[in-house]
């Protein structure tokens, strides 16, 4: 069976647990489908045991025919970034550029050596033999907030404007920064080179900045492409251009394709969307947009609950799986609470700020793409076959498991409450 064909059945089944929730469930459409998943991969495993149902094999090895890390990272994430971003507007990202900048740089470097050094001395407490750059190396790949868990589920809660704008802009925007920590790390653990400042400072060079001045090209040319034709539907096809051909060419080219969508994404949905497309068009754009990311979020995050059935638990891994959730959730707090120190300096933020950003700080598929491509084989328990990908990819799938189901469904009530907050007269928020 083809690769295209698995995905267009898993797509179904996607779907189908869409429809159902629809129907049944009323649950949020990522969150239904990732539990729906996870059930399925639990009753599968089950009824393998007992000897009911033979289909585990079958669908461990339709999943191992997808290359998760490659679907995702050089497939479906320029038309996720790109659905996202037409949809910010750039004045409220203006009103808070510090802000976004200080959660997305400086907030990512200290969560990701915090989570290190403290998963660090937690091996060294239990005896489990792991180097202290495989520890930071996790760190790097989980303090990343996912853009696309981030904007599939709290974009639609309503958040007051600020708090809205800080979460969704610093999912976008911390790609950049977060890759290049996370490939220096990985060189120094896998490579045969040693990172210098200098070598490190090229890298972001090319990567962050080359990235987003490269999308602001590609945002530009094809803001004229749209402006010199009237027809309705080119003008839909030539944004289609942008996340697929656009986003091939940024890997090409060695310069971040996530960060390449974002700029494109904003000037697209900013600038062409009111002086370049035709009346029609304007209206279904983000219909057209909006259908076109549910529908690759569904696939997406059906693939993160059956990923489970590729994996093989020890008992050392639920330790580590029990710890990495609290561990992940503490750098996050700290984090976010370190740079509202100095927010609160210069201007007053909704009460609900900090909580919010620290419980909607939601990882997802980019964290488990990013485990996935620590190579295998690299033993930490011989005698239990226990290597550093497999540690990498059971706290990482716990986090995000967690992060999603528990962390995304009940967010509700805090921004309920800082909604109530906003309405109160006071400072500014």
């Amino acid at each position: 069976m083809s690769v295209y064909h698995i995905l267009c059945y898993f797509a179904a089944v996607a779907v189908l647990m869409a429809y159902i929730n629809a129907k049944i469930g009323k649950f949020q459409t990522t969150i239904a489908i990732t539990a729906g998943a996870m059930l399925l991969s639990l009753l599968l495993v089950f009824t393998g045991r007992v000897h009911l149902l033979e289909f585990k094999a079958l669908a461990t090895h339709l999943i191992n025919q997808i290359d998760f890390k490659d679907f995702l990272l050089e497939g479906i994430l320029g038309f996720l970034l790109f659905a996202g971003a037409i949809n910010i507007r750039l004045a409220n990202l203006k009103d808070q550029k510090w802000e976004i900048t200080v959660l997305a740089l400086l907030a990512t470097l200290f969560s990701t050596f915090f989570i290190g050094w403290v998963f660090y001395g937690f091996c060294q407490l239990i005896g489990l033999p792991l180097d202290l750059v495989y520890c930071l190396l996790f760190g790097a790949l989980i303090s990343p907030t996912d853009p696309i868990a981030v904007l599939a589920i709290v974009k639609k809660l309503h958040a007051p404007k600020r708090i809205a704008t800080q979460i969704e802009g610093e999912s976008l925007f911390n790609d950049g920064f977060g890759l290049v920590i996370f490939v220096t790390l990985f060189t120094i653990a896998f490579g045969n080179v040693t990172p210098t400042a200098t070598s490190v400072s090229l890298l972001f060079l090319r990567e962050a900045v080359g990235g987003i001045v490269y999308g602001a090209v590609l945002g530009y040319l094809f803001h004229h492409l749209i402006r010199h034709t009237e027809d309705e539907s080119m003008e839909l096809l030539l944004t289609l251009l942008i996340p697929s051909a656009g986003y091939a060419l940024a890997i090409w080219l060695a310069v971040s394709g996530p960060l390449a969508m974002v700029v494109s994404g904003i000037i697209i949905g900013n600038w062409t969307r009111h002086s370049g497309f035709s009346h029609g068009t304007q209206t279904t754009l983000d219909n057209f947009w909006e259908l076109i990311d549910e529908f690759l979020n569904c696939i997406l995050f059906l693939l993160i609950g059956l990923l489970m059935l590729t994996f093989t638990f020890h008992r050392e891994d639920w330790i580590l799986m029990a710890f990495a959730i609290p561990l992940v959730l503490a750098g996050r707090y700290m984090s976010v609470k370190l740079s509202y120190l100095g927010f609160n300096r210069f201007r007053d933020y909704n009460p609900m700020s900090v909580s919010i950003l620290t419980w909607g700080g939601l990882r997802g598929g980019l964290a488990m793409a990013m485990a996935m491509s620590v190579p295998a084989g690299i033993m930490v328990l011989p005698n239990k076959h226990i290597d550093v990908r497999e540690i990498m990819l059971v706290m990482t799938y716990a986090v995000v498991v967690f992060s999603i189901l528990v962390q995304g469904s009940s967010i509700t009530p805090l921004i309920e409450k800082a909604k109530r907050l906003e309405t109160k007269p006071g400072p500014a928020k």
